[in-house]
């Protein structure tokens, strides 16, 4: 019955295991798609104060940078999604990023809300572990009184 008990906490403890990669992974996911509300943010400050005429630095990649002159702030090219990207007039552009940081606020919620169940999932489990430990040490506690009153 010892070996049965060992066995069911050693898959509690896998369970618990895997239950913690699965909250980490979920929280990485939040933390990315902050990431992508803050550069929303960004963006639309950028289009709220960049005026036609100014200079700015455009990202080449590599950490590479180019200035450029706008030419017209009216004309923002914004990326819709699945690869495509369409010119919007500035308040539509502004529009447009606000509801994708609408989207990923949902997307937020709708993953904390995972993380909170996996974590009360765990907490239920790790509880269920402490009682057949508890149990488990009783036992043995017991057998060896029996086996010091046998004596």
């Amino acid at each position: 019955m010892m070996g049965g008990g060992q066995q069911q906490l050693q898959q509690l403890s896998q369970e618990l295991q895997a239950l913690d990669e699965e909250i980490e992974t979920l929280e990485g996911e939040i933390d990315d798609l902050r990431a992508e509300q803050a550069d929303i943010d960004e963006a639309v400050e950028a289009i709220e104060t960049i005026d036609t005429g100014s200079t700015v630095q455009v990202p080449l990649g590599g950490g590479a940078y180019v200035r450029a002159e706008v030419q017209d702030i009216d004309e923002v090219i914004v990326s819709l999604g699945g690869n495509y990207a369409a010119e919007q007039e500035q308040d539509d552009a502004i529009d447009v990023l606000r509801r994708k940081q609408e989207a990923l606020d949902d997307r937020i919620a709708e993953t904390q809300g995972d993380v909170d169940e996996l974590e009360s999932e765990s907490q239920q489990l790790e509880q269920q572990a402490q009682q057949m430990q508890q149990q488990m040490q009783q036992q043995q506690i017991q057998q060896l009184q029996e086996q010091a009153d046998d004596e």
